[in-house]
């Protein structure tokens, strides 16, 4: 799950200057959004985060798979059968997403809503699924099997059943894109906060940087980091509310697409990214390969860096990111 609530605090002072800081909290996506936009008086601010909200129910509109009209849902209802159409923004959020699965070695893939739901995080489960059980589940889960056409803008997923779904990197999408139109419109500074997947541009109305608070959740009483986050996202996955312990060893409700076995050693993953779309996939990413492959893959990648807190509560960092812990 993104978990928000990690995120413990954006230092936001209110002075009396110009332009002021305005917030609203509402449901979209199915998640809690904070979004918050610097500007002259609340009629000006009203007016820019609804144009926000406007936005990210459109990027809903056309990536949801629970709307049986949405261009995801006719590439799934047809997997196997035929290639869809699709529009340009789609097929490339699509390219996008195989290539991070290529980056990650396939510790990130969105097929993997064909993945069979066979863990229970809800105090059910009092055993292990059989082998036979876990390797079933991942069946029609590759990215290998998402056929791209850029010619046609076509989308085929070449096993029947099979299916894509946006859950681990379309907030982050959401994030970007709203940011993204706030700033065409004159926007100059603000924050798009989409549970934990978090994009900020701009300064607060006294000059200072938009910074965030991030906990240690084995220890929440003490912030370890207090960073700048300048124009830039930031996303925290954690596993801490929903996990299951069987034979004393504790399995997170992030599964591996490739083997369909939870992935165990990390409690926590900070990914400060470029992009919220790219944070939310190596978030889950990260998870996935584990503390030093995680961290090997961040350190290649420009720009990205990565803070880690394992089962134990040791904290982790990519290079650039230094922490007195």
């Amino acid at each position: 799950m993104k978990a928000f609530f990690i995120i413990l605090f954006l230092l936001i002072i209110n002075c009396s200057f110009s332009q002021q800081i305005h917030k609203r909290t509402l449901k979209l996506m199915g998640s809690r959004f904070d979004i918050t936009v610097v500007a002259e008086d609340s009629v000006q601010a009203k007016q820019y985060i609804n144009t926000a909200i406007k936005e990210i129910q459109r990027i809903e509109s056309l990536i949801s798979s629970w709307s049986k009209d949405s261009q995801t849902s006719l590439i799934n209802n047809n997997a196997g059968i035929t290639p869809i159409k699709v529009d340009k923004e789609l097929f490339d959020l699509i390219s996008r997403a195989i290539q991070i699965s290529k980056l990650t070695d396939g510790a990130f893939d969105i097929s993997y809503a064909s993945m069979d739901k066979i863990w229970k995080f809800d105090d059910s489960m009092v055993e292990i699924p059989s082998n036979k059980e876990i390797e079933a589940s991942v069946a029609k889960v590759g990215y290998s099997n998402i056929i791209l056409d850029k010619d046609q803008s076509t989308v085929f997923l070449k096993l029947k059943g099979m299916k894509i779904g946006f859950g681990a990197i379309g907030k982050g999408y959401a994030a970007d894109k709203a940011k993204k139109l706030l700033i065409a419109i004159g926007v100059d500074a603000g924050i798009i906060n989409a549970s934990g997947d978090m994009n900020t541009w701009g300064k607060q109305p006294d000059g200072s940087d938009w910074k965030v608070a991030i906990t240690n959740p084995l220890n929440k009483n003490n912030a370890f980091a207090l960073l700048p986050v300048i124009n830039k996202a930031v996303v925290t996955s954690g596993n801490y509310e929903k996990y299951v312990v069987l034979g004393n060893k504790r399995y997170s409700h992030i599964i591996d697409p490739r083997t369909g076995y939870p992935s165990t050693g990390i409690v926590s993953v900070s990914v400060f990214a470029p992009k919220a779309e790219l944070a939310d996939a190596l978030a889950t990413s990260v998870f996935v390969m584990g503390i030093e492959t995680g961290l090997n893959r961040i350190n290649q990648l420009a720009g990205v860096e990565c803070i880690i807190v394992d089962e134990q509560g040791k904290i982790h960092t990519s290079n650039h990111i230094k922490i007195d812990n």
